[in-house]
């Protein structure tokens, strides 16, 4: 069986899982040797393991008893909980980073993989303002931003197809330095091979598809995934039923959208316009 890499760094619960693999390994435990142990599955240690799924509080007591360990396990499980990163979020990444192609749209604020470090940095800063997320929080919402912008900095680079709507083009964000940094760096992200952009105009009405942030993600052996999020959940959806329609309503969205030459042309007059 393949070993999967672990990146203790990509994510708490990928840091949770790294630390449950290596302590099962040094008691020369396999994961059905836990798994029996603690009443769960070897597909469900599996996941835990590799950040796939969060530890639950009835999986972290039953850890502690088969290492018989005082609550080691239970106080890692908190580093996952009280992340900045909504539930799903990180299990999304991870397919994200094997994606052959990505679609994304979103509202509001510019989508993070096309975010500037100022630009992310200013979100998140309005976060903690908001006591939405700790000052800790937010340094680690912007390094996960990075490592993830890092991750699909790869050969052969994802077709990245991005719709964004008016308001995130619009809406002003860190001052007219920062804004005018990142509306330059969406005009660059325009002239890469494998993107294309474009902005879902305000006059779009009604007929705009979404109206929430939606990823479609398409893997290597062309199977689909799809991520939304409310306020307070993330939620990625492997249904291989339930993903063709949000493709199709995203096919919808672009052939409505301005073109991508329209939309930097937009873009740059924004720009001009900044103080």
């Amino acid at each position: 069986m393949n070993k999967v890499e672990l990146d203790p760094d990509s994510s708490p619960s990928a840091e949770f899982g790294a630390f449950l693999r290596s302590s099962r390994e040094a008691r020369g435990w396999r994961q059905d040797d836990l798994a029996s142990i603690i009443g769960y599955s070897a597909t469900h240690v599996s996941a835990v393991e590799t950040g796939r799924r969060s530890p639950t509080s009835r999986l972290v007591r039953e850890l502690d008893k088969a290492f018989g360990w005082e609550r080691v396990f239970t106080r890692k499980a908190l580093d996952v909980k009280e992340t900045a990163l909504l539930a799903g979020f990180p299990e999304y990444v991870v397919q994200e980073s094997k994606a052959a192609e990505l679609r994304l749209f979103d509202l509001g604020i510019v989508p993070g993989l096309l975010q500037t470090t100022d630009y992310a940095r200013a979100i998140a800063a309005g976060a903690v303002l908001r006591n939405s997320i700790t000052q800790d929080q937010a340094d680690e919402r912007v390094a996960y931003l990075s490592r993830r912008q890092a991750a699909l900095r790869r050969d052969p680079s994802p077709m990245v197809h991005a719709v964004l709507d008016e308001s995130c083009i619009r809406r002003p964000v860190g001052g007219s330095a920062v804004m005018a940094a990142q509306l330059d760096e969406l005009v660059a992200f325009a002239k890469l091979p494998h993107t294309v952009l474009q902005v879902a105009p305000y006059a779009m009405g009604e007929r705009r598809a979404f109206d929430l942030p939606v990823n479609i993600i398409t893997l290597p052996d062309r199977s689909l995934m799809s991520y939304a999020e409310s306020a307070q959940q993330g939620h990625l959806e492997r249904d291989s039923g339930a993903v063709p329609p949000l493709l199709a309503s995203y096919y919808q969205l672009q052939a409505l959208a301005l073109s991508q030459a329209d939309s930097v042309a937009m873009i740059r007059q924004l720009r001009k316009e900044l103080p």
